[in-house]
């Protein structure tokens, strides 16, 4: 995972507010909506893989404690700045692990993981009984014709999905009420240029795996030429088309 890890480092920021894109959700599983719906006043929440806590500063509700974690430091620091920019109380960013967790054991209500590697068993740990564990993710699927066109790309050449990876990793680790969700999702991008900058900023033209080494961080130039191609075949009435392909998990302690 070191290359994600010094991917996301360099990355610093999150933020896709200046990309001018138009989404059409296919899959009526709204994670936020999930998470609202199942907290109070008193609730303790823990975001692993804030980025730069855009997502909790706008979506996540108004209760007792928010720890929202992330493994790059570059990513904290821009976190701290948004919430230095903000009305929230009770949220605390900082920097941490996922795979070596250092929370307290049964203290949390919810754990959020979004776009993440987890460790199952150590969020189990840090669950109250009956607490509820949140994951969305990218499927190997996901931009599949774009990764096609380019012979590479996130998750490319694992044989096994990381959302049946995550989902048999969370069965073994003792949750219950299981459930894994196919997230169809059409993304619509006005230029080139936005679409560029998505997969600047994005791992998806890059060769992360999640079952095999990577021992290089590869920053290469987009072929354009490639690129060029595919925005011919996918421009449609409402801009540049990107399928995308995520997943959900819902699980109880």
């Amino acid at each position: 995972m070191n290359k994600e890890h010094d991917y996301y480092n360099e990355i610093k920021n999150w933020d896709f507010s200046d990309i001018n894109y138009s989404v059409e959700n296919l899959t009526n599983w709204n994670m936020y909506e999930i998470l609202n719906n199942n907290v109070n006043k008193d609730s303790r929440i823990l975001d692993l893989g804030t980025g730069g806590g855009e997502k909790v500063l706008k979506y996540f509700p108004d209760v007792k404690e928010i720890i929202a974690t992330d493994f790059s430091e570059e990513m904290i620091k821009t976190a701290i700045e948004n919430l230095n920019k903000s009305n929230r109380k009770n949220i605390t960013f900082r920097q941490m692990d996922n795979l070596k967790m250092d929370t307290k054991n049964e203290y949390f209500d919810v754990v959020v993981a979004r776009h993440t590697c987890i460790d199952a068993k150590q969020i189990y740990n840090t669950l109250k009984i009956n607490g509820l564990l949140l994951v969305r993710g990218v499927d190997k699927l996901d931009s599949w014709e774009l990764k096609r066109a380019f012979g590479k790309g996130q998750a490319y050449n694992d044989k096994k999905p990381i959302s049946l990876i995550d989902y048999e990793n969370i069965l073994d680790a003792g949750f219950k009420e299981v459930e894994l969700i196919p997230i169809h999702i059409r993304e619509y991008y006005k230029t080139k240029d936005d679409l560029l900058a998505l997969l600047l900023k994005t791992p998806i033209l890059f060769d992360f795996s999640e079952t095999q080494n990577n021992e290089q961080l590869n920053m290469e130039q987009i072929n354009l030429n490639i690129l060029d191609k595919y925005i011919e075949r996918n421009t449609k009435e409402n801009g540049i088309l990107l399928i995308r392909r995520y997943y959900g998990i819902i699980a109880r302690k």
